[in-house]
């Protein structure tokens, strides 16, 4: 079967897809040369604002009035004015350029506001009791002088971080009406080299790479992590028996069962909408094609039939089709099936490389990995136009994973010599960059929205 020696590859499913500066698409471990560098073992991951966006809305988030004992590590204001900021969408006002502080709307004076030309204003309390953090928050619009949010929310001290995230998700959505997407997760896949012994390491922090958390180690590679609906749960690829083998891992409890485990390749999991089947690229059957798996009873279901490589696997917004990449016009592009039986649709045109299609909750875009002139980008596609548009200026990208509000993308790309995850904005505006404190981070994968 034509090149396709996948079985101990690198990265996310048929190597075929992927540029040779990632993989020489040899068997056996040695295809993961490129990660042989340090990272430490649990490191949250560092923020480093790159560029922000022309249009970004003035927004001034007042320091919160403190009653008690708040952990001065955890200002709930803080942790807002950054959530804001990194969203790529405003332009958060310094508390030192402020002309007055205060912290309840009796106490606004628009006049001052208007004059630092601030569109909109948020100002607020917390107060501690016992071991519970209680927050009382208001958003104004400055031009109409109007307020546009008034609410109430508190949590435990341990989790000051959480209840900031919230208040951020609120504020973001009274100002833009989409929901915000600050409480959400990722997870991503780092690797540490220590006397060249390779230990991959999953892991999972906020969406700003704080608290991270490593929930699972191994000396073989881990690929694909995805998210389940409900964001309890994560399925990936885990070589540790020596062969690619699909896992579910439950988050709360560690439990881990291998999913899928047949001779051949088992890689690419996609969760359905409703949780209950996954897509997966399987070549038990001779050729890597793509499958759907009922989770409870573990039956399957061919969905693709062809000579070609057909891999990566995403279900539509819709939840009945899904997107694939496949190599049968000659070289990797995105394709289309309305539902599990109709004929595939090609949907790039571009360029000769096209893949690792993630759509969005929208249904309006697909996102995916885009060469052109001998670099890789992050592209999407308007689904009805067939309009295409580079995303990004970064030459070495991979891996686009939406945000569940279809405002931002995070992608794995190369800077100074390292692997680094970067956030913009859907539109293209370059957000934020989430570099490890030592070595490479890739893989990621962006949680939805549980309500």
């Amino acid at each position: 079967m034509k090149n396709f020696r996948l079985l101990k590859a690198k990265n996310r499913t048929c190597r075929k897809f992927r540029p040779n500066r990632f993989t020489t698409y040899r068997n056996g471990l040695a295809a993961l040369m490129l990660w042989l560098v340090s990272v430490q073992a649990q490191a949250e991951l560092m923020i480093t604002i790159s560029e922000g966006v022309e249009s970004a809305i003035p927004v001034a988030v007042v320091p919160f009035k403190e009653t008690g004992v708040v952990p001065g590590g955890d200002r709930l204001s803080d942790i807002l004015r950054d959530d804001l900021t990194l969203s790529g969408e405003f332009n958060t006002l310094a508390p030192a350029k402020m002309l007055s502080l205060p912290s309840r709307g009796d106490d606004v004076f628009y006049r001052d506001w208007r004059l630092l030309g601030q569109r909109y204003l948020v100002v607020g309390e917390v107060t501690q009791q016992g071991d519970r953090l209680n927050a009382r928050f208001e958003v104004f619009d400055v031009a109409s002088q109007q307020r546009i949010l008034g609410e109430t929310a508190g949590a435990p001290v341990a989790s000051a971080r959480s209840l900031a995230h919230y208040i951020s998700d609120k504020v973001y959505e009274a100002i833009t009406g989409v929901p915000g997407a600050f409480s959400t997760r990722l997870a991503y896949v780092t690797l540490q080299s220590n006397n060249g012994q390779l230990l991959y390491k999953l892991q999972v922090s906020d969406v700003d790479g704080k608290r991270a958390r490593v929930r699972l180690e191994s000396p073989e590679p881990i690929l694909s992590p995805a998210w389940s609906p409900d964001a309890r749960k994560l399925a990936y690829v885990s070589f540790e028996t020596g062969k690619p083998v699909v896992y579910i891992h439950e988050l709360a409890s560690g439990q881990r069962t291998a999913i899928a485990d047949f001779p051949g390749l088992n890689s690419a999991p996609a969760w359905s909408a409703d949780g209950r089947s996954l897509l997966l690229t399987l070549s038990k059957d001779g050729n890597a094609e793509i499958y759907k798996m009922d989770i409870a009873s573990r039956s399957l279901t061919r969905l693709t039939n062809h000579w070609s490589i057909d891999t990566e696997g995403s279900w539509s917004a819709d939840g009945r089709g899904f997107f694939f990449t496949s190599d049968r016009s000659g070289g990797p592009q995105i394709y289309h099936m309305e539902n599990e039986r109709a004929e595939p649709r090609r949907v790039t045109f571009g360029s000769r490389y096209n893949a690792r299609p993630r759509p969005s909750d929208d249904g309006r875009y697909v996102y995916y990995v885009h060469q052109r002139e001998g670099a890789f980008h992050i592209a999407r596609t308007h689904l009805e136009t067939g309009e295409e548009t580079v995303l990004t200026r970064t030459q070495l990208d991979e891996s686009p994973s939406v945000s569940p509000n279809g405002r931002m993308l995070i992608y794995a790309t190369k800077q100074g010599g390292r692997s680094v995850l970067t956030v913009i904005t859907s539109e293209g505006g370059s957000s934020y960059t989430l570099p490890a404190s030592e070595g490479d981070v890739r893989e990621p994968a962006w949680s939805p929205i549980v309500r």
